[in-house]
């Protein structure tokens, strides 16, 4: 059961928390629903990591357990700086430009590993890459429509990428 849950859980998690970070921005869910959901977040990565390792340890899927594990401490780095009182900007930022560009590095090697299809893995790094481009100029531009436009670029570049790559590996 477990295995199964690992080889689904990606495909799910990623774009729900994607939907979950824009409906942040969209202040839809409190900074309170948002640091419970760092720390589920947290539990679940440290879990995946811990009970994968043995499945995931050479090749792509390599890569991918050290994503996990560095995107471990991307997460507890949002739990922490959520959990302060002022919310620490430097800490959520690292959360949140950590997990926009972390994939990215995945998608890359998975890309490069792939015989027949890796386009998907272009069109998942394009969608991390200009997402967290456009979300970082987005207060030069004084509008939360570019933040948002950043958050869904990279939550549907991640999905196909993520989707993929559970049907293959």
């Amino acid at each position: 059961m477990f295995r199964r849950a690992r080889e689904l859980g990606p495909p799910i998690m990623v774009p729900l928390a994607w939907t979950f970070v824009t409906a942040a921005h969209l202040e839809v869910v409190t900074e309170h629903t948002l640091f419970i959901a760092h720390v589920v977040m947290a539990v679940l990565l440290v879990g995946f990591a811990a009970t994968g390792y043995a499945d995931m340890r050479e090749g792509v899927l390599r890569t991918w357990w050290l994503l996990i594990a560095v995107g471990s401490v991307v997460t507890l780095c949002g739990v922490v700086g959520l959990w302060l009182e002022p919310t620490n900007p430097a800490l959520t930022a690292v959360a949140l430009f950590g997990w926009m560009l972390l994939p990215a590095v995945g998608f890359v090697d998975t890309g490069r590993r792939v015989t027949k299809g890796g386009w998907i893995y272009a069109v998942g790094t394009a969608g991390c890459l200009l997402g967290a481009a456009l979300y970082a100029v987005s207060p030069t531009w004084g509008t939360r429509t570019a933040a948002v436009g950043g958050l869904v670029l990279v939550g549907l570049g991640q999905t196909a990428g993520i989707f993929d790559a559970a049907i293959r590996y």
